[in-house]
């Protein structure tokens, strides 16, 4: 474990040997073409390529410098490493908000996620970011716990505009919606297009998903409701992960009846 460790520390003391390593791992250099390629000075090179050669991580041949078996391997777990804690930096101010039993993917796939907060002048952004992207495009696939009034009335207007909308909401987001006259127009309003459809689910969903035509946007919310920040990506890995969760909830879930949006007693839409 300690050799481990020294090994650790030793690559992590220095920008450049990581450079090096990761570059000869993928093809072979020139000593010429690694000071250009790191803007390392020589002697700094020249120490670097002697101390990867003592550990056998590189070897020197007529061509220039390239990684042997083992190199490639510490350099693939610095790719690894790299990625996980790239995506742990992404991620550090929303975990406590992540329904992570639900994401059943490689939370690296989120490493380049883009990650929108509300801020003192913008306290609706993730909701902003939401909706820009319901804007841009065709169609649009919605999993959901809650529905917000402003997503509500983009939705609308965007359909009538042209695009293709379904949506599968659980009965807790439903309802509060049918308790508000003007919500429940607008969400009347919505269901009686013929390019949107929406479906109820009787049971718990754990997530509140946006699935435009290559996004897929999470919204965050904490334990009270209150929104906290919306993560989106483009991963296609994750995509395809959203699509079919919300293949598996639209299967069990049954369309919305319009009479249901009347002034009806919140029982009879469970």
């Amino acid at each position: 474990m300690d050799r481990v460790l020294d090994d650790i520390e030793f690559l992590a003391r220095s920008a450049n040997r990581v450079d090096v390593l990761r570059l000869v791992a993928d093809r072979t250099y020139t000593r010429a073409e690694l000071a250009e390629a790191t803007d390392a000075s020589q002697p700094t090179l020249g120490r670097i390529l002697r101390d990867f050669e003592q550990r056998q991580w590189i070897r020197h041949h007529s061509k220039g410098y390239s990684a042997t078996a083992t190199g490639r391997l510490v350099a693939e777990g610095l790719d690894e490493l790299f990625g996980s804690l790239e995506t742990e930096h992404t991620l550090r101010e929303l975990v406590e908000w992540l329904p992570t039993d639900a994401l059943d993917f490689d939370l690296r796939r989120l490493q380049d996620a883009t990650v929108t907060v509300p801020t003192q002048t913008r306290p609706g952004a993730p909701v902003s970011r939401v909706i820009d992207l319901i804007r841009d495009a065709d169609s649009v696939f919605v999993l959901s716990h809650a529905f917000n009034d402003r997503t509500l009335a983009a939705v609308a207007d965007w359909v009538e505009a042209g695009g293709q909308f379904e949506g599968v909401f659980s009965v807790d987001a439903i309802t509060p919606v049918t308790d508000d006259d003007a919500l429940a127009r607008q969400l009347r309003r919505l269901a009686e297009h013929e390019r949107a459809s929406l479906f109820l689910y009787d049971g718990a969903v754990p997530l509140a998903v946006t699935l435009t035509d290559d996004v897929l946007s999470l919204l965050l919310r904490d334990e009270a409701g209150r929104l906290q920040a919306a993560l989106d990506t483009n991963d296609p890995v994750v995509h395809e992960w959203a699509e079919s969760v919300y293949t598996e909830y639209r299967e069990e879930s049954r369309p919305l009846d319009c009479e249901q949006l009347d002034d009806e007693p919140q029982t009879d839409l469970q």
